[in-house]
């Protein structure tokens, strides 16, 4: 892989541009738009059936509570509770999500990350969200990290796969486009930015690297793969800002559920409140 980012500064610049002039996107219909891709997700300690139960009769209530909005694109959750969602989801629409591997931490045998994944998908998942071994990834052991993602991939068969790249704990700019190129080499459906788990967390910087990883991932392959940053975006102008990167640099195409999902759920509000004026709140 070439080294085609180790002008940071230029890059930055570049990036910062976009985010800059994302506010031509601020449309009611942009809004609404964003609202569709995110992945209302709960991943907290204290998550248990009836938190989950709750959430997801939320989700069934929105159409009739916001009958001109889309829906959210999934619900993300631990393993354990896939189980809980699958039997209270209504809506057809909204995918199930959930997280594994050792989430957030990937630190675990590989055979335990293989299990929890086919798990997750026996449970009722559609998708699985997992991170690379980010220390064995900067110990350069590449291969390794790229045999874990393809065995996973594998286990989930036709199944959405998002790889979490972590890219708070990577340094440089040509480390993330290196995570990025090896995820979707391995198979990765989906890349994505962070677990929020830590921080920094998703950045402006990380999805422009990554967005033109895919592009070129596609040009090379002619395979489509999704972009998702998650962690730390609340406000609308967050949401815009990645909206406009996605759009600057993948085009179109991509602003669409199945190739572009937001992990946040406090935006999911306020992007309420900023559709309709008001102390709109629902979730």
């Amino acid at each position: 892989m070439d080294n085609t980012f180790h002008n940071q500064e230029k890059w930055a610049q570049e990036v910062a541009v976009i985010a800059n002039n994302s506010h031509r996107h601020a449309t009611t219909e942009t809004l609404k738009q964003l609202f569709g891709f995110i992945d209302l997700t709960s991943l907290n300690t204290e998550d248990n059936k009836s938190h989950i139960k709750g959430m997801t009769e939320k989700v069934n209530e929105f159409p009739a509570a916001f009958p001109e909005m889309p829906n959210v694109a999934a619900i993300c959750v631990y393993p354990a509770m896939v189980k809980t969602v699958k039997e209270n989801l209504k809506e057809k629409s909204v995918e199930i999500a959930s997280v594994g591997a050792g989430f957030p931490s990937s630190q675990t045998f590989l055979d335990i990350k293989v299990a929890e994944c086919k798990a997750a998908i026996e449970a009722g998942a559609d998708e699985v969200d997992i991170v690379i071994s980010v220390g064995t990834f900067l110990s350069e052991e590449y291969d390794t990290v790229k045999e874990e993602i393809k065995a996973i991939k594998e286990a989930l068969g036709e199944k959405h796969l998002k790889v979490i790249l972590e890219s708070g704990s990577l340094a440089t700019f040509d480390a993330i486009y290196k995570a990025s190129m090896l995820a979707m080499e391995a198979g990765a459906d989906f890349i994505k930015t962070s677990t929020g788990k830590q921080q920094p967390a998703a950045t402006i910087e990380a999805a422009y690297i990554m967005c033109k990883a895919i592009k070129e991932y596609h040009e090379k392959t002619g395979r489509k793969v999704g972009f998702k940053p998650a962690g730390g975006i609340s406000q609308p102008e967050d949401g815009l800002a990645y909206y406009a990167i996605v759009k600057e640099i993948l085009g179109d195409e991509w602003l669409t559920s199945k190739y572009f999902r937001i992990g946040a759920s406090r935006l999911a509000n306020n992007l309420l409140k900023a559709i309709y004026d008001d102390d709109a709140s629902f979730f």
